[in-house]
């Protein structure tokens, strides 16, 4: 999931500390922060192996280069979904749309039984799904404490994404990711991108191996909906723009351009 998303972590992650780590501007204050945010980790619960993971993080150059150089795109507003879709996915509207339909009619059993759990339909998630990784293809080459560490040490980002932080380190005290694991330069991870804040708070157990997994893709797919449920999506209700379905998509990404992509590939995917 995007960076700009909108829905935030547990209550207890989302405490302000009394002490909380300054923010930086120089690449060359980073282990500064570090040192400071290891003990605002500490009390908010991160344990020893994430302690360690903190330890050993490096600054991301690339999360760094794009935030203090952000694109000439941002803020750009496309004239229609289609245009924004060949420019996300590298090729042509029609050929995603084609690529989701078929692999959501692939799964059709997931995707039905997530819908009768959650209520947001499979063309919807299979949309998401391929606009994040390309259906699971390429899950991110960037360390996700690094980036997530990153992103919270940014002034421009700073203190919003520091809860995001603490929860990566939390997930590597739970096993479920490790200090090199690889994801998105903002620190998402797994099939559908998620921050890590916004995995603990809505990832689900799909699959009934006793853990939510965001690298399992039916995990991931049912904790976006459960997001997306849980942020306002009512089930057999309409998704274009202007509906109570379409606002509830700025809980996964804030970007007008995005929400109407997802809205506009969803209902040609159709079914």
């Amino acid at each position: 999931m995007r960076r700009f998303a909108l829905s935030i972590c547990t209550s207890l992650l989302l405490a302000t500390p009394v002490l909380a780590a300054n923010c930086i501007t120089s690449k060359d204050a980073f282990g500064s922060y570090k040192s400071n945010f290891a003990q605002q980790a500490q009390r908010a619960g991160v344990g020893q192996r994430g302690l360690q993971a903190l330890q050993n993080a490096s600054l991301s150059s690339i999360t760094w280069r794009f935030e203090s150089q952000p694109s000439s795109q941002t803020g750009v507003s496309y004239s229609d979904a289609s245009t924004f879709l060949a420019k996300r996915t590298g090729g042509s509207a029609q050929a995603f749309v084609n690529s989701a339909r078929s692999r959501r009619d692939r799964n059709a059993q997931l995707f039905n039984s997530i819908e009768q759990r959650y209520g947001v339909p499979g063309s919807v998630l299979a949309v998401i799904w391929g606009l994040e990784t390309s259906w699971g293809g390429y899950l991110g080459k960037t360390s996700i404490v690094d980036g997530a560490m990153t992103l919270s040490s940014y002034c421009r980002r700073h203190p919003r994404f520091e809860p995001h932080a603490e929860a990566a380190l939390m997930l590597v005290d739970k096993g479920l990711i490790t200090a090199n694991t690889q994801g998105g330069p903002s620190g998402e991870l797994g099939h559908m991108q998620f921050l890590a804040g916004n995995w603990m708070r809505y990832g689900v157990d799909a699959n009934g191996d006793g853990r939510a997994d965001p690298y399992n893709a039916a995990d991931a797919l049912a904790s976006a909906a459960n997001l997306l449920r849980q942020n306002g999506w009512q089930a057999g209700q309409p998704f274009g723009e202007g509906t109570a379905n379409f606002r509830a998509l700025s809980a996964w990404n804030d970007s007008g351009n995005y929400q109407r992509a997802i809205s506009y590939a969803a209902q040609q995917v159709g079914g």
